[in-house]
C-alpha cells in the first residue's frame, strides 16, 4: 500500500486507527510505502511520514520492518531518491511485486491526492520529473513551493493494480473538472499522466469536490 500526504488522507488514516477499524487489517502482512516525501527530517511538521506515524502507525500493530519510509535526512536529495528506489526494488523482489512483463514493481494499492494546481504525488506542473522514464523515484526542486520534493515517477505510479484519487473540498471542483473533462495538457495538469497500464483507477471525492463532474 502506497500512502499519500495531505488533509483528506490524514482523516482516512485516523479512521483506520480507530478501534472499530484497526483490527480489520492484517497488519503483519501489510507493507507501507510513500508515494512522495518532502526533503525534511522524519520529525519535521512538513513530513508526510510524521503525519502518518502520528495518525496511524503509533496506534496499530504493524511491524517496523513493514514500514518503508523515505529516509530524507541522509544525503542530498538525489542520493535520498536513489536509495529509496533501491528500497522499492529490493522489497518488491522480496514481496514478489515485480510485473512479469517488465521490471517495474507492481503496487497493490496506491492512494493519490490532487492539488488545486493539478499536481499529484510530487509531480508538479512544468517540472523535469514529469518526463522521467527510467527512474522509479526521483528528486526535483519545485520552485512553486521553494523546496525539494521526492516522488515516485509516472512509470511506477502507473503500474499499480488499484489506484485511488482521494480528495475533498469545494476548492478542488474546478481542477477535478479540468483533469477529467478538459483538454489534455499534462504539463499544466500532471494528474492527467496517471493512466494505469493494467489496473483500476477510481476517483473518490465528496459532493463539493465533484459538483462540476458530469
Amino acid at each position: 500500500m502506497v500512502l499519500s500526504g495531505g488533509s483528506t488522507p490524514k482523516s482516512l488514516y485516523a479512521l483506520m486507527a480507530t478501534p472499530a477499524w484497526r483490527d480489520k487489517f492484517d497488519w503483519p502482512h501489510i507493507h507501507l510505502f510513500w508515494e512522495d516525501e518532502r526533503f525534511v527530517p522524519p520529525d519535521h511538521p512538513d513530513s508526510n511520514y510524521a503525519m502518518v506515524k502520528r495518525e496511524l502507525l503509533s496506534k496499530v500493530s504493524i511491524p517496523d520492518s513493514n514500514v518503508h519510509r523515505v529516509i530524507a535526512e541522509k544525503g542530498k536529495p538525489e542520493e535520498v531518491a536513489a536509495a529509496y528506489e533501491q528500497t522499492i526494488r529490493r522489497e518488491s523482489q522480496s514481496l514478489k511485486m515485480v510485473s512479469s512483463s517488465n521490471d517495474i514493481p507492481r503496487l497493490d494499492v496506491l492512494l493519490l491526492g490532487l492539488g488545486t494546481n493539478g499536481h499529484t504525488a510530487s509531480l508538479f506542473p512544468h517540472t523535469s520529473v514529469l518526463h522521467e522514464k527510467k527512474r522509479l523515484f526521483a528528486a526535483c526542486y519545485v520552485d512553486e513551493v521553494k523546496m525539494y520534493r521526492l516522488t515516485m515517477t509516472v512509470p511506477l505510479l502507473n503500474n499499480s493494480r488499484n489506484t485511488f484519487f482521494f480528495l475533498a473540498g469545494a476548492e478542488k471542483a474546478e481542477v477535478v473538472k479540468e483533469v477529467l473533462h478538459g483538454p489534455r495538457k499534462p504539463e499544466d495538469l500532471p494528474a492527467q499522466l496517471i493512466e494505469p497500464t493494467d489496473g483500476s483507477l477510481v476517483w473518490m471525492m465528496d459532493k463539493p469536490a465533484a459538483r462540476l463532474v458530469t
